[in-house]
């Protein structure tokens, strides 16, 4: 993925995290506690990946590009598998959505841990 990509797509997952932070904060005051805790863990891993995807668009030129290229989609789907189910189980209350969650975060470790392989693959020049 390129680092535009990467960059475009971080600043859109910041963007949605900070409305949905706001949303969980405001509009979901009636929800159960542990419902609430729910959506801030979507939020508050969907604000870091975002973070994450523009670093690892700056940290493009230091990383092996293959790998690296694989790391940012991986990265991207796990982020909004993980916190997408979570929102949609807060929302509508579907069990059945708490089953993608470990998918995305797998996803999410499965992304990370390319991207240690990109650091340490660098050919030297």
């Amino acid at each position: 993925m390129q680092s535009r990509t990467l960059c475009g797509a971080g600043a859109l997952l910041l963007t949605i995290g900070v409305a949905a932070g706001a949303f969980g904060a405001h509009a979901l005051k009636s929800i159960h506690v542990d419902l609430l805790a729910v959506w801030h863990t979507a939020v508050l891993y969907q604000l870091i990946h975002g973070l994450g995807l523009i670093a690892l668009a700056a940290a493009q030129p230091f990383l092996q590009p293959r790998t690296a290229a694989l790391a940012g989609p991986i990265l991207l789907a796990g982020s909004v598998l993980f916190s997408f189910s979570l929102y949609a189980l807060v929302m509508f209350q579907i069990p059945f959505l708490a089953y993608l969650t470990p998918i995305g975060g797998l996803l999410m470790v499965a992304g990370w841990a390319l991207v240690v392989v990109a650091a340490w693959t660098r050919p030297r020049s």
